[in-house]
């Protein structure tokens, strides 16, 4: 392979801000995974945001580089799975696999497409230098015949329709707006970008807690929190974990939780899962996501007595897509009143209607 800008290559990334800038170029944030494409003729390599090769796990997308995108190019973009419900992350997911033949069943059952939304190099020429205006006219010229499973994202510089995507695309899964200036170059691992992504709050149930993976006997340290929710039966869901909080303040929750530790008096709700070994074939309810064979998923039950206000983006299924961040306690809160209708209800979109061809209604 032997292209202007060769791989491995750390993507350009972005930075939250809270509200649209004006004077942008703006799209769809997609919710999948960043990936870098580098063709030379035969030669197709899919780098990743740690700059690690994925190119095995994608085999339809290789093949489609090949049939579709120029013979020497670099993209930069993002791989998902879409479903009639919209983006599918855990489906995504799956596709990271050691097992040739799971990869290769799985690019059968639930292929992958690629959304491109910048150019790095193009034949000979080196585009990174360029400004992002430049660059996006000569990505659109470039796939101009593009098909699926390869798509160009659409970009406007109207921010009155990038509020609008940024409401109505939630509906389909995907993360927020992108914003990115239109004459700033192209900066690997640079955060030149900006971000805008959705963000609710919702009251939860505290079910149950997680050791540091620095806790000691002799400094205990709490690691996570784990959160639920109470469903339709009245039954409590696992839907998520808190666990951004300073050493010191990880110190402080031991001693604030003892009291709400389960005793041989009390049943919790998840306690069949509680210990490490009973994750090996089963999963906490709600949580819907593959577990890593090598983490330690045991967890100390408490009895769900006590509300926490936390921070979301959004929703996959009935657990949050993202870790959650803690707002605060609310003790005016009863467990029994934690329920999925506070959840607000995103509206639902089609994805073929910003991206002709790329998915079912939701």
């Amino acid at each position: 392979m032997k292209l202007p800008v060769m791989p491995p290559v750390a993507p350009m990334l972005a930075k939250s801000v809270p509200n649209i800038p004006p004077g942008a170029s703006y799209e769809p944030k997609w919710d999948g995974f960043r990936s870098l494409i580098f063709r030379d003729g035969d030669e197709v390599e899919f780098g990743s945001r740690n700059e690690k090769p994925m190119t095995r796990y994608f085999p339809e997308l290789v093949e489609a580089v090949k049939a579709i995108l120029p013979d020497r190019c670099v993209l930069d973009g993002e791989i998902v799975i879409v479903t009639d419900q919209g983006l599918d992350f855990d489906a995504l997911q799956q596709r990271i696999h050691p097992a040739v033949s799971r990869v290769t069943l799985l690019s059968q059952t639930t292929p992958a497409s690629f959304i491109a939304f910048d150019l790095l190099a193009l034949g000979d020429e080196d585009y990174t230098g360029r400004p992002f205006g430049e660059r996006r006219a000569a990505l659109e010229q470039a796939l101009a015949a593009v098909r699926p499973p390869i798509h160009l994202t659409p970009t406007t510089t109207d921010i009155e329709v990038a509020q609008r995507w940024f409401v109505e695309l939630e509906g389909a899964h995907l993360d927020g707006v992108i914003a990115k200036p239109l004459d700033g170059s192209y900066q690997p691992d640079k955060r030149v970008m900006f971000k805008i992504k959705h963000t609710r709050t919702a009251d939860c149930v505290l079910a149950g807690f997680r050791w540091h993976k620095t806790s000691t006997e002799e400094q205990p340290l709490v690691g996570s929190l784990l959160l639920g929710l109470y469903n339709d039966e009245h039954k409590l869901q696992h839907v998520g974990v808190v666990g951004a909080f300073t050493a010191q303040r990880r110190a402080e929750l031991v001693a604030e939780l003892e009291p709400l530790l389960v005793t041989e008096d009390h049943e919790h709700p998840w306690q069949e899962w509680a210990s490490a070994e009973a994750h090996q074939g089963q999963r906490l309810p709600g949580n819907v996501s593959r577990w890593n064979a090598t983490k330690d998923l045991s967890f100390v039950p408490l009895r769900p007595e006590r509300v926490l206000e936390v921070k979301y983006e959004h929703m996959e299924g009935t657990r949050f897509r993202h870790l959650a961040h803690f707002v605060r306690w609310r003790e005016d809160r009863t467990p029994e009143s934690c329920t999925y209708e506070q959840l607000e209800q995103p509206l639902t979109f089609k994805l073929d209607d910003i991206v002709p061809g790329l998915g079912a209604a939701t």
